[in-house]
Order: C-alpha cells, then sequence, then structure tokens
C-alpha cells in the first residue's frame, strides 16, 4: 500500500496556514478556499468549513457577517487572541522541525565498505 505523503503532510499544517492567512486579514470562506486549493493545501471549499468550524470551537478564529450590495451576506473569519498566540507557537515548532527532519532524511552518499 502507498502512502500519499502529501495528503499527510498537508493535514499536518494545514490548519497553521489557514491562521496565517486570517493574521494578515479576515476573509471570507471562499477567499481562503481559493487561496488554499491553489497551493494545494486543500483539495475544495468543501474540504475548508470543517477545518473552520474546529478553529472556531477550539477559539482559535471567529465569525462575522458583512453585507453586500453584489450578492449575500459573507461571514467572514478572523484571528482571536488565542488564535495569534496558537499561531506563533506553530512557528516556534516549525522553525525546530524543519531543519530536524531534513537532517533525518537527507540523501547520504552510500559507503559500501561495510559490505
Amino acid at each position: 500500500m502507498t502512502v500519499d505523503v502529501a495528503t499527510q503532510l498537508r493535514k499536518g499544517v494545514v490548519e497553521a496556514c489557514i491562521l496565517g492567512l486570517l493574521e494578515r486579514d479576515p476573509m471570507y470562506g471562499w477567499q481562503l478556499s481559493e487561496t488554499l486549493v491553489g497551493q494545494g493545501m486543500i483539495a475544495s471549499i468543501g474540504s475548508l468549513y470543517p477545518i473552520l468550524s474546529r478553529l472556531k470551537a477550539q477559539q482559535l478564529v471567529t465569525s462575522y457577517e458583512v453585507s453586500s450590495d453584489a450578492g449575500p451576506t459573507r461571514k467572514y473569519y478572523r484571528l482571536t487572541a488565542e488564535g495569534e498566540r496558537h499561531l506563533d507557537n506553530f512557528r516556534q515548532q516549525w522553525a525546530l522541525f524543519v531543519p530536524a527532519v531534513d537532517t533525518l532524511v537527507a540523501p547520504t552518499t552510500k559507503d559500501n565498505t561495510h559490505d
């Protein structure tokens, strides 16, 4: 059985990517999904909303509605103070994690003298 490594990696970081986007500016779901789909982080907008619900339940994001003259009311999401702390913690851990993984999975030159 082949494991889809890319899918597993995305699952581990997509929440942090959402928090990172919302740190820049509040966004509505469609905006978030276009960015995340475009970067290959999620497959479709349908996979975004369960993640947003989880982030809201953890009080990392909050939402508010904005009416629009051009269409339906949009639900915007923004980072909470707890979300900012969570994102900062992720960044610190990520900075340690990436070089450790790079070191462990780096290609090596095989020394065949021990065979």
